[in-house]
């Protein structure tokens, strides 16, 4: 190489070297000349972070619930109640007056048979103790109405399962009794008590039915297993309960499609989700949802149902929209299960657990 070529390359290099050091200079200039961030802009930005968030809702516990309801339930079903009373304030109770008892019970729907036995018990207890004194009438009328309700039933919800199962809580009744609804106030009031919770979307028919058990679910945090419209429903409760399993929740909360309990080939694909289910993992709970303004017919569908699925609670939904409390009485002498849960208005914890003594209070106003 010849020394003027070696001059050049020499000087090309010292060049590039320069220039890099330029730039370099250049850049870390600029960087340090930069304006800092504006700190009305990253408040905004952090704005619109949290509006992007889901919120999460805290639900009310099940016992704060069943405290503020109480109120409504008096309400609502005072002329059971208040008819009672009125009747048993009287100077003097003839076979006129326990007509009227017997035709007050039969209308709010107690029930032929539970009726008779409790007009035998109280007019006992009354002509030993006297029913002269207003006030001690109005105990022994509550005393009965207690025994009759059902004190010793066990109300608890199984929601957890055995050997570190979830508990598998399945959902029934027939259309627009407010199945959805119930298995999405059941799930806030469970994430209430801390347990982790999924919803098992096996109402296929109607897309509308995922679609709002899955709004239920994101409003306190849980997830919906849900499949294609139309899809078999037996195998979407397989995978939310394979799931639950997999994944450690305490319950998975099954909603299913709502059903007429004359039409046998729907009643047969609801004891086919249950059996599919249970190859995997017992069924600890099933819960029939009866419309309570539907009185007798609700005896006629809790029949069916628990022939098909073995139900072992109800939940009787609007009773703060009728006066026909006895159904509480009459289904659990029909099915020898006890009502578990009482639904008692439009907002998202309107559902209360069902305790006898409250019901009963409510009902005479004391």
């Amino acid at each position: 190489m010849s020394i003027s070529l070696l001059t050049f390359v020499v000087a090309l290099a010292v060049v590039v070297v320069l220039l890099g050091v330029v730039v370099g200079v250049l850049i870390s200039r600029q960087s340090k000349e930069l304006p800092p961030p504006d700190p009305d802009v990253a408040e905004q930005i952090d704005e619109q972070v949290a509006e992007q968030a889901p919120t999460i809702e805290r639900p009310e516990e099940p016992r704060g619930s069943l405290i503020r309801l109480r109120a409504r339930l008096a309400r609502s079903q005072g002329s059971l109640g208040q008819g009672l009373l009125a009747i048993l304030g009287r100077d003097r109770l003839d076979e006129a007056a326990w007509e009227e008892i017997e035709d007050t019970l039969l209308a709010a729907d107690v029930g032929v048979v539970p009726t008779q036995e409790f007009i035998e018990t109280l007019r006992t207890r009354l002509r030993v103790e006297g029913a002269q004194d207003p006030v001690r009438a109005k105990a022994v009328l509550r005393d009965e109405l207690i025994k009759v309700v059902g004190p010793d039933f066990d109300r608890s919800l199984v929601s957890t399962g055995a050997d570190g199962n979830p508990g598998v809580v399945l959902v029934v009744g027939v259309n627009g009794t407010g199945k959805t609804t119930t298995v999405g106030r059941i799930a806030r009031a469970l994430v209430a008590e801390d347990k982790t919770v999924l919803l098992g979307a096996a109402d296929t028919f109607r897309a509308a039915a995922a679609d709002q058990l899955q709004t239920w679910g994101e409003r306190v945090g849980v997830l919906t297993v849900r499949g294609p419209e139309g899809g078999d429903p037996a195998s979407v409760g397989f995978e939310a309960v394979k799931r639950g399993m997999e994944e450690g929740f305490d319950t998975v909360l099954v909603d299913t499609a709502g059903r007429l309990h004359t039409k046998a080939g729907l009643m047969d694909e609801l004891g086919k989700v249950k059996r599919v289910i249970e190859k995997i993992a017992p069924v600890t709970e099933v819960l029939l949802v009866i419309d309570a303004t539907t009185g007798q017919n609700g005896l006629t569908q809790a029949r069916v149902f628990s022939e098909v699925v073995d139900v072992s609670g109800i939940v009787l939904t609007k009773l703060d929209g009728t006066a026909k409390g006895g159904i509480v009485i009459a289904v659990q002498r029909e099915l020898g299960v006890p009502v578990k849960f009482v639904g008692l208005g439009e907002g998202v914890d309107d559902l209360a657990p069902f305790d006898p003594t409250e019901f009963v209070d409510a009902l005479l106003d004391t």
